[in-house]
């Protein structure tokens, strides 16, 4: 029996490897998979995992107010130290470019353990931007033994820095295997929304706003919030709908700028249920998070992405994601455009058209480290393809 530990520490991390948590548990017996938290978020983190209703083997807490990205990543060190030590895995699993993933990955490289890396080969080529996420995944890159690239665009990055390509899988997004599945049971049975949520009838427009890059705090947060305070006063008849998350740096601006415009609803940080069935509803969304450029292309939705580049440029490419970084003039430009250019009138892309995936990543990553622990030999399933991942492709080459 092989024991492979994944190791997360945020909620994203936590949506994109449960659907590889459940499938080992669900298909592969020869596979112990052991779910580690660092803790590097705390409350959303478990909102995250109850959506897919797993807990955690081992528990961290390395959570600190106010901690630094250093006191983070010195943390996660010591305290997988000991834990691999104790647990001895045969791999370790780490997703996407969080302080979590590089250290897990740079601990399992002291320990010798080898490193799949989830979600591999997203660049911006920009040291800083996004900060600290585009080193973060630059150096797993360099640590990880196997490498499960999300398109081919993702895995011709990695060919151009120097990874073997036979050590990289294109498998698809895991995020849409997540969508998937939570996407079911909400539109069967809609979540209990918060206290402060609109009634949101089918024909309303809406848009669903998130934000929280590091890189955007302070002026550039302050003058995108300005820009949807100028477009919600222009668009009475519209809802927006804003999750704030809990950093003081995103609240501060936020509550002050929007707090009080009437048609502007700012809520705590959604559950992943209630945020799938939101985004479900939404005309449009704005958004600098990567997970959810994935997400909006599956579901068909335009998001603008206000950042000032973007690791995804499939969605740009399919049409779904709009670069407007954090000018308020190009912010409020297109939001207005979008909002009067429903997603509904056929413009954008449809959910099975989307560059990220099938729903089916998990199964192809669960099914080569599986591979790779007893055989040592990775193995092809299909010849290399020309295109980006699609439906119909079984796990390829790039």
């Amino acid at each position: 029996m092989k024991k492979v530990a994944l190791v997360l520490g945020t909620r994203p991390e936590a949506i994109k490897l449960a659907p590889v948590y459940l499938r080992f548990k669900e298909v592969h017996p020869s596979i112990t998979p052991l779910l580690w938290l660092t803790g590097q978020h705390n409350q959303m983190l478990q909102q995250a995992m109850s959506a897919f209703g797993i807990e955690a083997d081992t528990n961290f807490h390395i959570m600190t107010p106010g901690q630094s990205l250093t006191t983070v990543s010195t943390r996660v060190l010591e305290a997988l130290e000991g834990q691999f030590e104790a647990e001895r895995p045969d791999m370790v699993v780490v997703q996407g470019d969080t302080t979590t993933a590089f250290s897990a990955a740079l601990a399992a490289f002291y320990a010798k353990i080898p490193v799949a890396h989830v979600e591999a080969g997203l660049r911006t080529q920009t040291k800083d931007s996004p900060y600290p996420e585009e080193m973060n995944r630059q150096l797993v890159g360099r640590l990880a033994d196997l490498h499960f690239a999300p398109t081919s665009v993702s895995c011709k990055n990695l060919e151009r820095e120097g990874v073997g390509s036979e050590t990289i899988y294109v498998t698809g997004n895991t995020v849409v295997d997540a969508l998937v599945r939570v996407l079911a049971k909400v539109r069967a049975n809609k979540p209990g929304m918060p206290d402060g949520f609109p009634r949101i009838a089918e024909q309303d427009t809406m848009c669903l706003i998130t934000g929280h890059r590091r890189e955007n705090f302070g002026h550039a947060f302050e003058e995108l919030c300005r820009a949807i305070a100028d477009v919600a006063v222009r668009r009475p008849e519209a809802l927006f709908v804003y999750p704030v998350h809990l950093n003081p740096n995103v609240q501060k601006p936020v509550y002050s700028i929007l707090g009080g415009i009437p048609n502007v609803h700012l809520l705590p940080p959604l559950s992943y249920e209630q945020f799938v069935w939101a985004m479900d509803r939404a005309t449009v969304l704005l958004s600098d998070s990567g997970g959810v450029q994935e997400e909006a292309a599956h579901l068909g939705k335009p998001v603008l992405v206000m950042r000032e580049s973007t690791e995804r440029p499939e969605g740009i490419a399919a049409g779904t994601s709009i670069l407007v970084g954090t000018d308020k003039t190009k912010i409020r430009e297109e939001l207005l455009r979008a909002l009067d250019r429903r997603a509904s009138s056929g413009e954008y892309l449809a959910d099975e058209n989307s560059p990220f995936g099938d729903g089916r990543a998990s199964e192809r990553i669960c099914a080569e480290i599986e591979r790779y622990l007893y055989a040592r030999t990775p193995i092809r399933s299909a010849p290399a393809n020309q295109g980006d991942f699609v439906s119909d492709k079984k796990i390829a080459v790039c």
